[in-house]
């Protein structure tokens, strides 16, 4: 069985102090190019994985077993990964990759969100969760008690793209490092509510109506409104080491951000516009002395892809005739 997951763009979170009851509530958009990942069953576990994708693997068939009594004895090859603590989701799409492998090959037809229950997805947010499982872009309810709702999916259109640019810097907080951020921030009233007022009136209905220019307008604001959440811990509405890069984007960009702890930072682009824009970017990087990947972030509107090994096969034996 194989496996093709997005990537997952943080857009933000909206509260979280839980005013109204509910903490945080994120927002997310899924991008292609994300982990490929083959699983059959074994007669022993096999992973075929570097450093902490194989951490990953191997928690989430244990907990996969502890649940549902599916066996430890898979063979897992990682053939595509994300980076990890960059920004991109790479911890809940493998977890989630795995886990609905096993599922499927144990005939177990078992929701997303108790999927992300049972591998520790979701707790903070449930923009990767969402992005996993449907595609698009997306927004959650908040955390209550367990995995929080989807309240939002809409396709992301398929003519806007995201230039990211990805610098060779301090990785993002991981997951530990992240846990006592996350129990003791307290974010600001005015803030959640101005957020939530641009997401409802703004980022929105720019979606609906297609309006980049609109959407990237509101995108920007909202982006420097959730650092104001978390200025203690980052040290201003956004990381210092790529604020340059930030403003680079802020001029040449429809909108931009930092997505999660960072370091990926992105600028909201029509399609088209990907080849010289990267040319500028390489440019203005270099004079800066900067270190950075240069990519074109394009939408994920289906969510993970799951195939089967034949099925995967005779799809690149297609391509390589030119069917």
């Amino acid at each position: 069985m194989i496996i093709r997951t997005p990537r997952r763009l943080h857009l933000g979170l909206i509260d979280p102090s839980a005013t109204l009851g509910r903490r945080f509530g994120s927002l997310g958009v899924a991008l292609e190019d994300g982990y490929e990942v083959k699983i059959v069953e074994g007669e022993a576990m096999e992973i075929a994985a570097e450093g902490e994708d194989r951490e990953t693997i191997e928690l989430a068939i244990k907990r996969m077993n502890s649940a549902y009594e599916t066996g430890v004895n898979y063979i897992v090859e990682v053939r595509k990964a994300i980076p990890r603590h960059v920004g991109l989701g790479s911890t809940t799409q493998l977890s989630l990759a795995v886990g609905t492998a096993i599922a499927r090959l144990n005939n177990l037809n078992v929701p997303i969100e108790e999927l992300a229950r049972v591998l520790g997805r979701g707790r903070n947010g449930g923009a990767g969760v969402y992005s996993f499982a449907y595609g698009g872009f997306v927004i959650d309810g908040g955390v209550r008690n367990g995995i929080p709702p989807l309240i939002f999916r809409e396709e992301f259109p398929k003519d806007w793209a995201f230039l990211l640019v990805i610098p060779e810097l301090k990785p993002g907080l991981d997951e530990e490092e992240e846990k006592p951020v996350m129990a003791g921030v307290v974010g600001r009233v005015d803030v959640a509510m101005e957020i939530s007022h641009r997401i409802l009136l703004g980022l929105l209905p720019a979606l609906k109506e297609r309006d980049v220019r609109t959407f990237g307008e509101h995108l920007s604001a909202i982006q420097r409104l959730v650092g104001k959440h978390f200025e203690p811990y980052q040290g201003g509405e956004f990381r210092e080491d790529v604020k340059l890069i930030l403003d680079f984007l802020a001029e040449k960009t429809h909108g931009c951000g930092q997505s999660s702890w960072g370091p990926t930072v992105y600028g909201l682009i029509r399609r088209e516009e990907f080849g010289g824009l990267r040319a500028e970017a390489h440019d203005f990087l270099r004079e800066h002395g900067i270190k950075a990947k240069v990519e074109l972030g394009l939408p994920n509107n289906t969510g993970a892809e799951i195939i089967g090994e034949s099925a995967f096969i005779e799809r690149l034996i297609r391509n390589v005739a030119g069917e």
